[in-house]
């Protein structure tokens, strides 16, 4: 474990693997690196995984609101990337608000990426393009969280995230620390529904996937929301070189309850694409 400085931001950082190529893993929002762990120890002889702890999350700095949390992150994870890539290039993966991150990165600078692998990418303004009655579904269904963010209460639109997004464990089984921690970052979710839902930060730009030449992996759960489908069909549809998996049994955060199947779908795509 050990502590990074990129833009003078303190980002915690945790090496899993031994593996001979390096790898940057980024988590989905409310939770911290940890999460990779499961996934890691199945890919330790390949990768060297370095899971940091988003701003806001784990032992990172505090995001603070002071600039755009996608910009920060993009800008702060950029300078990790430089860091790491080397001659060779990194293998980037990321899940959920992570893997849009990811793909922000590898639009970015995709010469320094060896591949890129997107797990369950809310890029939502995709579904909202190719399929809007999809699109619409998936506003209805998250009409809980917003209504109850926006008066205030927040711990109805954490049940209501949690509900839509978990893992399975219900609130009323979760500790009280960690219902906490996912209350404090709330905030996060809400302030980045602009950048995944209208595209401010311009992934679906006119072009920008179709020139994005380098090996992706799009996996999805099996059994998560159809917006996850819509979204994983119109990346596959404008990456050049992508390919689509999914996890049988698995929903949204399969990385965390199907970890051998994710580490075994990422170290397949990896060899393939060595």
């Amino acid at each position: 474990m050990n502590l990074l400085h990129p833009r003078g931001f303190p980002i915690h950082a945790e090496r899993m693997g031994r593996g001979p190529r390096r790898a940057l893993a980024l988590h989905c929002s409310l939770a911290h690196g940890g999460a990779w762990r499961g996934v890691a120890a199945h890919l330790g002889d390949l990768l060297t995984l370095h899971a940091i702890d988003l701003p806001g999350h784990g032992r990172s700095g505090d995001w603070g609101g002071r600039q755009g949390y996608h910009d920060l992150t993009t800008d702060l994870v950029s300078e990790l990337v430089d860091d790491l890539a080397g001659e060779e290039g990194i293998d980037l993966i990321g899940h959920s608000l992570g893997a849009t991150i990811a793909l922000r990165l590898a639009l970015r600078a995709p010469e320094r990426l060896r591949s890129l692998t997107l797990i369950e990418p809310v890029v939502f303004a995709a579904a909202r393009v190719s399929a809007p009655d999809v699109f619409a579904d998936h506003r209805r269904r998250s009409a809980d969280f917003s209504t109850a963010w926006e008066r205030g209460d927040i711990e109805t639109a954490a049940r209501a995230f949690l509900g839509h997004w978990g893992a399975g464990q219900s609130w009323a089984d979760m500790p009280q620390p960690q219902r906490d921690y996912m209350m404090a970052r709330l905030c996060i979710v809400a302030e980045t529904d602009p950048d995944l839902s209208a595209d401010r930060a311009g992934l679906l730009r006119r072009g920008g996937l179709e020139a994005l030449h380098l090996p992706v992996l799009l996996l999805e759960g099996a059994l998560s929301p159809p917006v996850i489908g819509a979204i994983i069909a119109e990346l596959a549809r404008r990456l050049p070189d992508a390919r689509r998996q999914s996890v049988a049994g698995a929903a949204h955060m399969l990385p965390i309850t199907h970890p051998l199947d994710t580490g075994a779908a990422i170290r397949e795509f990896l060899i393939a694409n060595g």
